[in-house]
């Protein structure tokens, strides 16, 4: 480098240090130390036409920097998800004169301060700004019900643990509005609700739903540990519930407490929206859980078996990871990142018990399991995405892909641990079963592991040894290896192992089950995956494309609109009589395609009928399957 060249290059490289990024976060670490003195928050929820909550804290100080967090890593997201965007007009004063905050430039969801002297109170005023229209986000609040996520309307002080600091919330409700949560409530004036003082933890575990239209159900009656189902929804016919729609849920309550026979929670409350424009959600807390559907659940009854495990799995959870959670989830607050590598236990298992408690109680009828257990089968068992990406390593993917829609999820592969982590447990519970005679199953485990410490709040961590010791000590056997090869692997298919020691196979026939037509029906698609490869939306918009199937080898992809078939105007039906035709013949399939202001046709060589999943009973082998799925006495 010449002088002359150095000496110009001098002053860029001065004015670029000037502008650098700090190498790290000016952040005060968590530390065990008890935060001196009772936050109180005050969250206004009565801007009901703007979707507005409008938050005020009063935060007892010191003079001196302070460093205010906002929630970033969210129990239940599994991933950075705290809503950033949404927090807005953020000032902060005391003694009534404004103090100035700067953003931390390497961690954004930390606020500083400088407290001045003589000040022992500071004031904080912000808004959260619900999302208006779901590209914006979830929407928590319509004309008729709201949800308050803490974690949204909530700043607290860095350098402590999140178990150390006393909140106490207080929540404006509009008029007449009534609500359910796993928060004690120490008094309510008019709209005005007051909150017992809690630590933080507990508070951002325990959201709140309230509508205009509002039923509290007793799932429990008479129990010392009482447990409530409160329904929210957008009118008064939704909330109408038949005594045998209710008969299942109460016999949730009572299977859960005979298969785990512990119970971590002063009471439990299903927080239950049926709704069109609430938000759909499905979040497990300690002691509570946000649900989340459409309004036909009670209405449409017959329609909905396809989802109605979703109160069972969020039950279970609170067993399975939040009183037993994995060591890499045990965090001092909010703003330290999580590590996700046993979700495949937190999600995976809870999704087992889930399928299998939603059998046990008679929500979803034993047919309707078989045919679940068999559109899932299926479509894990043509990811092709296992051929270069294991199982183990989705349990990243909400850190990845924070729950983004995937162009090409055959291939990539989303957050697999939930399904093929289920599995897995199926495989564990048969290993046991047949191992040991069919004296001892995975209930066993399910006793030993989460039924610890009964009645006790305090979370219990486990690691991967944990696991594999808890199941020796239920059957003895080479558990590591077993579980390592099936997250860690990159077979062809499915770990369908369980399922064939349960006594059934995966079988494909021209007939559409009731629980898959069902579940076409919720998420308005017309599914041929395992026939042309795709399934499509009722617009003719293509929902998703098996990677290397005949439709992606005719080179379909998932931003492309079928207009035509067969030189007629799409519709589903005509796709799925075209399909039956084609397999009589040796003419292709053609498809007239637009994406964006572009038309092709397309020829789907394909001559294989229709194919759709089921479970076919092996013949000479014992039904583990049914056992499973018996109620417990």
């Amino acid at each position: 480098m010449t002088a002359p060249f150095k000496h110009r290059l001098l002053p860029l490289v001065a004015l670029l240090a000037a502008f650098a990024l700090p190498a790290r976060a000016a952040v005060p670490p968590p530390l065990d130390q008890p935060y001196p003195g009772t936050i109180v928050l005050k969250v206004d929820a009565t801007n009901l036409s703007q979707q507005i909550f409008r938050v005020k804290m009063a935060i007892p100080v010191q003079a001196g920097p302070l460093t205010l967090l906002y929630p970033q890593w969210l129990p239940g997201n599994h991933g950075p998800s705290g809503p950033l965007t949404q927090l807005a007009g953020l000032k902060f004063s005391a003694n009534g004169k404004p103090i100035e905050w700067v953003r931390d430039p390497v961690q954004v969801h930390a606020f500083h301060v400088t407290v001045p002297a003589g000040v022992s109170t500071l004031e904080a005023e912000y808004q959260f700004l619900s999302p208006l229209e779901t590209a914006q986000g979830r929407i928590t609040m319509t004309n008729d019900i709201l949800g308050v996520q803490w974690p949204s309307v909530t700043l607290y002080p860095a350098g402590y643990n999140s178990r150390r600091i006393t909140v106490q919330a207080n929540l404006t409700l509009p008029d007449g509005w009534q609500y359910g949560s796993a928060l004690e409530t120490a008094a309510r004036d008019g709209n005005e609700v007051h909150f017992k003082p809690l630590d933080l933890e507990t508070l951002i575990d325990s959201p709140l739903f309230a509508g205009r239209y509002f039923k509290r159900i007793d799932l429990d009656p008479g129990a010392k540990v009482p447990v409530h189902l409160n329904i929210v929804a957008d009118n008064a016919e939704s909330l109408v519930a038949k005594p045998e729609q209710i008969a299942p849920h109460l016999a949730l309550v009572q299977q859960a407490a005979k298969l785990f026979g512990s119970h971590h929670y002063n009471h439990y409350d299903f927080l239950f929206a049926l709704s069109d424009d609430f938000g759909g959600i499905g979040r497990e807390h300690h002691q509570s859980s946000e649900n989340g559907v459409k309004p036909g659940y009670f209405t449409e009854w017959a329609k909905g078996e396809a989802g109605r495990d979703l109160l069972a799995h969020e039950y279970t959870h609170s067993w399975d990871g939040k009183f037993r959670r994995p060591a890499g989830q045990d965090v001092p607050n909010f703003n330290v990142p999580l590590q996700n590598e046993l979700l495949w236990v937190y999600e995976g298992q809870t999704q087992y018990w889930g399928k299998v408690l939603s059998a046990r109680s008679g929500l979803i009828s034993e047919q309707g399991t078989q045919d679940g257990i068999a559109a899932a089968a299926a479509f894990y068992d043509n990811v092709q995405g296992r051929a270069w990406r294991a199982m183990q390593d989705t349990v990243n993917d909400p850190i990845i892909n924070g729950r983004r829609a995937l162009g090409w999820s055959n291939w990539q592969r989303g957050e697999d641990y939930y399904v093929e982590g289920m599995f897995i447990w199926l495989d564990v519970d048969t290993k046991i079963r047949e191992l040991s005679g069919d004296t001892r199953s995975l209930d066993d485990f399910a006793r030993a592991f989460y039924g610890i410490n009964d009645g006790s709040f305090v979370p219990a961590f486990y690691n991967f040894a944990d696991v594999v010791a808890a199941l020796n000590q239920v059957q003895p056997f080479d558990w590591a290896p077993f579980l390592r090869s099936r997250l860690d692997g990159h077979a062809s298919g499915a770990p369908l192992d369980g399922l064939a020691r349960a006594g059934w196979k995966l079988v494909y026939t021209d007939t559409q089950s009731e629980f898959s037509k069902s579940s076409d029906e919720q998420r308005k698609t017309t599914d041929f995956s395992y026939s042309l490869g795709f399934a499509v939306k009722q617009d003719g918009g293509v929902a998703a494309v098996q990677w290397d199937g005949v439709a992606f080898r005719a080179g379909l992809a998932g931003n492309n609109t079928i207009v035509a078939v067969n030189q007629r105007a799409y519709k589903a039906e005509l796709l799925k009589a075209a399909v039956k035709a084609a397999k009589d013949g040796k003419a292709p399939i053609e498809l007239l395609v637009k994406q964006g202001a572009n038309f092709r046709t397309i020829a789907l060589d394909y001559h294989g009928g229709l194919r759709y999943p089921h479970l076919e009973r092996i013949a000479g082998s014992q039904d583990r399957l049914a056992a499973i799925l018996k109620a417990l006495k």
